[in-house]
């Protein structure tokens, strides 16, 4: 793999941490800015929501631009509101700059999917794709515990500062090391009005379509209960408050052991993969949900399910990036943008499900029934293409 494909992954990695570490900062920042715990809270909201909305919009935006400087673009504007979120002493202010972060970070991740994938040959954009997201799983394993770390020692802004001192090296390595214009990739002619008309209308080929449906219900099965993993390992499972970084980190471990065998796969034996690890992810939801009163159960099953659930996603979005031929800029732009559906959407069942008085052991059902609907509708899915298959080799009355 290229030496720019991991600077990238080093970027994604720093965007990740950001988009996740709030979750241990959020009891300094609310007093800090004199708002309530939700208000500090709906910050992570508005990130997801930016990146849900700038997947596409900052592709299209950026469409007559070559591709290190759109990289370049999007990493020192996020470099660069994180400074200020450092310095603020608004919430209006921080509010706007994890907006203004998230269309970075998504704008940054739809090009560099398309990027990683155009590095390296036609027949390995499994492997790219699970370097580039591995800086996601990583994120969860060093970024977001040393986060919070760094807010217990000198307040919530060092994380801030921190996001942004990794993210500079990778500006310097995007520089040196992107071309200006990889093979591959459009060129000006592409950023026309006809140019992304001719995309969306690739996006809508249906294979395409499933697929990504099929990566949100997976991502959003595998962030319904990591969001609340702290919460049932210690009112369910019984484990020490203490113990919740080394729990989290177990999850993260287990998803970049899974990121990295799926990768090798995703390129090779993608159904096998699929069909095996999908029957795998569903049934360890279930069982995870039956056996979480269990301290020991909880600590096998959290990297299992870590390392499933990012095996089965990782290959789904690389096999999305297979079906997205025809739009090479708008495909990596939906990826991502189904990602955060998902990312958005999981969390958001998981605590309806725990308002309703079901209890923190729910988002683990919720998770099983994202992956079961994922089932269903691959089947479904399976089935019609069957059915039109035979009545087009059926003879004619």
């Amino acid at each position: 793999m290229p030496l720019a494909l991991y600077m990238l992954g080093l970027a994604v990695f720093a965007q990740g941490t950001s988009e996740f570490m709030l979750s241990g900062l959020v009891p300094d920042i609310a007093p800090d800015l004199h708002v309530s715990i939700p208000a500090a809270g709906s910050l992570t909201s508005a990130f997801a929501v930016g990146m849900i909305v700038g997947a596409p919009l900052m592709a299209v935006l950026s469409r007559r631009w070559s591709q290190r400087r759109s990289l370049l673009v999007f990493l020192v504007v996020f470099l660069l509101v994180h400074v200020l979120g450092a310095v603020t002493t608004s919430y209006e202010v921080l509010l706007a700059t994890r907006v203004v972060a998230a269309l970075a970070n998504a704008g940054f991740l739809a090009v560099a999917l398309v990027t990683a994938t155009g590095m390296v040959a036609p027949n390995a954009k499994g492997r790219a794709t699970s370097v580039l997201l591995a800086g996601t799983t990583l994120a969860c394993v060093v970024g977001v515990p040393a986060g919070a770390l760094l807010g217990q020692l000198w307040g919530w802004r060092s994380a801030f500062w921190a996001v942004a001192l990794v993210s500079a090296p990778a500006v310097v390595a995007i520089v040196r090391s992107v071309p200006a214009a990889p093979a591959g990739a459009p060129g000006p002619a592409a950023g026309t009005d006809k140019g992304v008309r001719g995309e969306l209308r690739a996006l809508r080929e249906p294979r395409l379509a499933v697929t990504l449906l099929l990566g949100a219900l997976v991502n959003g099965a595998t962030f319904c209960t990591f969001t609340y993993l702290a919460p049932l390992v210690t009112t369910v499972s019984g484990i020490g408050a203490a113990w919740v970084p080394a729990v989290l980190a177990l999850f993260g471990l287990g998803a970049f052991a899974g990121i990295t065998v799926g990768g090798r796969m995703a390129d090779t034996r993608p159904v096998p993969l699929l069909v095996t690890g999908g029957t795998a992810l569903l049934t360890g939801w279930a069982v995870f949900a039956v056996t979480a009163g269990s301290p020991v159960a909880a600590m096998v099953l959290v990297p299992v399910q870590g390392a499933l659930s990012f095996a089965v996603g990782s290959t789904l979005i690389a096999r999305a990036l297979y079906a997205a031929t025809g739009a090479p800029t708008l495909g990596g732009a939906f990826a991502t943008a189904a990602l955060n559906v998902g990312a958005a959407a999981g969390p958001w069942i998981g605590g309806a499900a725990i308002g309703a008085g079901l209890g923190y052991r729910s988002p683990l059902w919720v998770s099983a029934l994202l992956v079961a609907l994922a089932f269903a509708t691959a089947g479904a899915t399976a089935g019609a293409a069957r059915r039109a298959a035979r009545r087009q080799v059926s003879p004619c009355p």
